[in-house]
């Protein structure tokens, strides 16, 4: 009989993709057991999570744009673009959260005060995000557009990070403090 064995750069691919498929989601489950440890809410915890796949986009987005096929290097990229988003949308949930908080506490708990309170807290992070975001793109760009030896894999992790730098932000800015509006509104309603 006759058989046909793949070595070589194939086996390490077969090899590293199903390390990935193990890690990609442990990596997930431990952000959010984090969340709900630092909330311990599971419905803000959940919100957190639920901005990811929309962070991300602009990683897979900029991936397309530079003609990168997804790997082993793009998905550790995506890993650590999952991670800067969801701080994003934690440090956006707690300037909503204190925000609000000192809404209530000055007696101030109409509907109105909920949206002046969300509006107050996501204009206040407005600059810092901008700030952390050109300091990571900046950072970033040179590993993206650099040459030499071991670029080709750097400029692969680099580049959905750079991609989701463009979108995770705008997504916290306006994503979250929307959909803690729609948390907020019911609970409210019901005291």
């Amino acid at each position: 009989g006759m058989s046909l064995a793949y070595s070589g750069q194939f086996e390490f691919m077969e090899r590293a993709n199903a390390r990935l498929k193990l890690v990609v989601p442990a990596t997930l489950l431990i952000i959010f057991v984090l969340l709900y440890l630092t909330f311990s809410r599971f419905d803000e915890a959940v919100l957190i999570m639920a901005t990811l796949p929309f962070a991300l986009t602009g990683g897979v987005w900029f991936l397309y744009a530079l003609d990168y096929q997804l790997s082993v290097a793009t998905g550790v990229g995506f890993i650590a673009l999952a991670g800067v988003s969801a701080e994003f949308g934690v440090i956006m949930l707690l300037y909503l959260k204190n925000a609000w908080h000192a809404k209530k506490e000055s007696g101030k708990t109409g509907e109105a005060d909920l949206v002046d309170a969300i509006r107050e807290g996501a204009v206040q992070r407005v600059r810092p995000k901008a700030m952390t975001v050109a300091v990571i793109v900046a950072g970033l760009l040179p590993i993206l557009l650099g040459s030499g030896t071991g670029s080709e894999v750097m400029s692969r992790i680099a580049a959905p990070m750079v991609g989701g730098m463009l979108s995770a932000p705008l997504l916290s800015l306006f994503v979250v403090p929307a959909a803690y509006l729609l948390m907020r509104r019911p609970r409210k309603s019901r005291q």
